[in-house]
């Protein structure tokens, strides 16, 4: 009898206990050595992944093509690129959705002795460029190159396509005279002595376009926004409490430092500032600037560079009321 009415008395309580929910966990694809790990290694330190009611794994990639590959077969949740790549998936019937990470830019550079004072100063010349002929910085430039100088700048110099670090490599050695990289990539160039010409965002600024729209951002499907609304609004807000600390917390770079690849405290103190500098404002994107930006895309790189899309889809940002 005592044997039945403890067993009794086991199973209400069993009843009553709460059922609790597993914690959602957010596949994140990203390059292994890019500067989005920064953000990622703060989100995992500080644990703000679990703040935000979520489990971040973070899949290191090879490259940009791979992880593009990993997110469209389902093999990771999120990935990183830039807004104009999700409007063109948007435009081809793919519901991508971008959540801004960084507005830094690059720009070009020339060695400290060189007399080029502009992009015209670099007729004749030999120009390195991180990417191929669709690279977004060098369709700008060129769009510039001839709003401010009506200089034709591919027509009249020779380019040398490459991967950021062997630009990097060819601009110290002085293989090529100038160089377009990534912000990065230009942050140690400079502090290891070249000299910025032009830098993008002030490109963009005289052709009439918003320096601040950000351009690079995780890519998330708008399946997993509707589905898992409240695990994508904890990525989000653990993204922007990261940003936060390393906006404001030199000792947090101190603790990231062995993964940034700086070789002197020069490089070290170029790439916390260039990180800094490319934050972007905790505010709901322009869309009516990335709408013209996109079109002058258009203009210059076509169907080869967008596409389908003439114009901004609908709901290619992110908002929390998405």
């Amino acid at each position: 009898m005592i044997a039945r009415l403890l067993l009794s008395l086991s199973l209400s309580v069993l009843v009553v206990l709460p059922i609790r929910a597993e914690t959602p966990t957010l596949r994140v694809a990203v390059l292994k050595f890019g500067t989005v790990n920064w953000e990622l290694d703060t989100i995992q330190h500080h644990r703000l992944d679990a703040a935000g009611g979520i489990s971040l794994q973070v899949q290191g990639m090879a490259g940009g093509s791979a992880a593009k590959v990993a997110f469209q077969g389902g093999e990771t949740d999120v990935i990183v690129s830039d807004w104009l790549w999700v409007a063109r998936q948007r435009a081809a019937g793919k519901d991508y959705v971008f959540i801004p990470y960084s507005k830094a830019v690059g720009g070009v550079l020339v060695g400290k002795d060189s007399p080029a004072q502009s992009l015209a100063d670099l007729k004749g010349s030999k120009i390195g460029i991180a990417g191929g002929p669709l690279d977004k910085s060098w369709l700008i430039l060129r769009a510039y190159a001839a709003q401010s100088a009506n200089f034709d700048l591919a027509g009249q110099t020779e380019q040398v396509y490459g991967a950021p670090p062997l630009i990097f490599k060819s601009a110290l050695s002085g293989d090529v005279d100038a160089a377009i990289n990534f912000w990065h990539f230009m942050a140690k160039m400079e502090a290891s002595g070249l000299r910025k010409l032009v830098d993008i965002a002030d490109a963009a600024k005289a052709l009439g376009l918003d320096p601040e729209t950000p351009l690079l951002g995780y890519v998330v499907k708008g399946e997993m926004l509707r589905d898992n609304a409240d695990a994508i609004k904890g990525f989000a807000a653990a993204s922007r409490a990261a940003k936060t600390i390393l906006a404001t917390d030199d000792a947090e770079w101190d603790r990231l430092r062995p993964r940034m690849n700086a070789r002197t405290d020069a490089q070290f103190d170029a790439l916390k500032a260039g990180f800094r500098a490319g934050i972007p404002a905790d505010q709901p994107i322009d869309e009516a600037a990335a709408d013209k930006m996109l079109k002058l895309m258009v203009r210059l790189g076509g169907e080869k560079l967008l596409g389908q899309a003439t114009e901004l889809p609908e709901g290619t940002f992110y908002s929390s009321g998405n």
